[in-house]
């Protein structure tokens, strides 16, 4: 994805009767966007900001492997200590031993 623009020209869209707006096309260009992709809106104190949802997923993945890190723990041990402890749940809901 594009960086972030310094001083953005601001862009008029009407709000129509549904509250929809239409993203200006070069602003869908750059950040990717199609039809049904989903957007975040945040209310701020400046207004509204509008953030693809691909980017907060990335802030979110980056968020847990940073929690990971910092607990010296890497994905695939995390991953791992959940097939464990589904394999017990299982095991003790089910009487299923896991192989």
């Amino acid at each position: 994805m594009a960086a972030p623009e310094r001083n953005p020209q601001p862009k008029l869209v009407r709000v129509q009767e549904k509250g929809q707006v239409t993203l200006p096309a070069n602003v869908r260009r750059k950040y990717g966007l199609k039809k049904g992709d989903f957007v975040s809106v945040t209310q701020t104190d400046e207004g509204i900001l509008i953030t693809p949802q691909e980017v907060l997923a990335m802030q979110a993945l980056d968020q847990i492997g940073e929690a990971l890190r910092a607990k010296g723990l890497t994905l695939e041990e995390l991953i791992e200590s959940g097939r464990e402890i589904r394999g017990k749940l299982i095991e003790e809901e089910y009487g299923i031993k896991s192989t």
